[in-house]
């Protein structure tokens, strides 16, 4: 983590920050705003809205700068060069984040801005870490099945105990969003990472809306590489299974051989095991095939590790009494397609 940034963390704080990343949201952020902006000042409390807008390629990075010119005291806006993915822009805001609890949010209102308080209510008993569970779901059938399914399976092969692990809607505190920025780990699963990090992790029930306008982010393909990164970065199960089912394999393998040899010294030469045989090989490669993946997708974060490229670039930040500020490495903020 930049110390300059952590710095300025330390020296301005407020008790509340909502950090939302931002990716071709234009048709649901002005909704936002008039949803958002009276749930954090009916709280009492010092707060910013912190908006990361990571590359977006609509209207979304003007209207960013529009909400933080008519509410400047409690709007941040960065800026990120180009898309680098949620996880990247979540680490992002928690880099810059003043608040002492830090309370992730969508922008497309699925996660409703009202159900906030609960979050703080929690976070005030002492707890450092609250996920969330959605009441009931307004997604496809196919994100619920591929929900559960998920689930089932980190439960069985880690030891984090998420009910939900799709929901957006989280409280974490300051200490465990600066632990998760300097993890240095380019692709892992944030809330998993903070229950690790959690001395008091709770749960609590929120309610879950249709999505407001536009359309999700989040295709099939990004779905399965959002739990590869969970299943990968916190578990070595995989490898171990693929290790046990190679031994399995192995011995059969081997008693199969000794059998058509039997068969062979009695029975004479045979055809009939012939489409047996393509079969039982077929198999062998297709598992082969599985276990060649499974290691390239550790072996494939193991050399991002090693490679210590940034995981985004700050392009601009727009903050009260700072105006627009460019990245540290002096190039200029890149532009915005209107």
């Amino acid at each position: 983590m930049n110390t300059e940034i952590m710095g300025n963390t330390q020296a301005r704080s407020v008790d509340i920050s909502v950090l939302i990343p931002v990716f071709n949201e234009q048709d649901v952020l002005e909704l936002l705003f008039e949803r958002l902006y009276p749930v954090m000042d009916a709280l009492g409390r010092s707060f910013e809205v912190l908006f990361v807008d990571d590359g977006s390629r609509d209207k979304s990075a003007a209207m960013l700068a529009q909400q933080f010119e008519r509410r400047p005291e409690v709007t941040r806006v960065v800026t990120l060069s180009a898309n680098a993915g949620q996880h990247a822009a979540l680490i992002a805001g928690f880099e810059r984040a003043l608040g002492e609890w830090i309370i992730t949010l969508d922008a497309d209102l699925q996660n409703p801005p009202e159900e906030i308080p609960k979050l703080v209510a929690e976070m005030d008993k002492g707890f450092d870490y609250v996920g969330s569970i959605r009441a009931s779901r307004h997604d496809k059938a196919w994100r619920h099945i591929a929900s559960r399914l998920m689930n089932s399976l980190r439960e069985r092969i880690t030891n984090i105990h998420m009910t939900d692990q799709g929901c957006m809607l989280r409280a974490y505190s300051r200490e465990i969003a600066r632990e998760i920025a300097v993890s240095n780990e380019s692709r892992t699963f944030i809330p998993a990472l903070a229950y690790l990090y959690a001395a008091r992790p709770t749960e609590i029930t929120v309610a879950h809306e249709e999505r407001a306008a536009g359309e999700s982010k989040y295709s099939l393909f990004k779905l399965i590489q959002l739990n590869f990164d969970l299943v990968t970065s916190f578990s070595s199960v995989p490898l171990q299974l693929i290790s046990f089912t190679g031994i399995v394999v192995s011995i059969l393998s081997l008693l199969f051989v000794c059998y058509l040899a039997w068969r062979r010294l009695f029975y004479g030469p045979e055809v009939e095991g012939v489409f047996t045989l393509f079969g039982i090989a077929i198999f062998l490669m297709g598992l082969l095939l599985f276990a060649v993946g499974m290691l390239g997708e550790y072996i494939g974060r193991i050399n991002g590790l090693v490679r210590k490229r940034k995981r985004f670039r700050v392009a601009s930040v727009l903050e009260a009494g700072e105006g627009v500020k460019s990245r540290t490495d002096g190039m200029k903020p890149s532009s915005r397609p209107e």
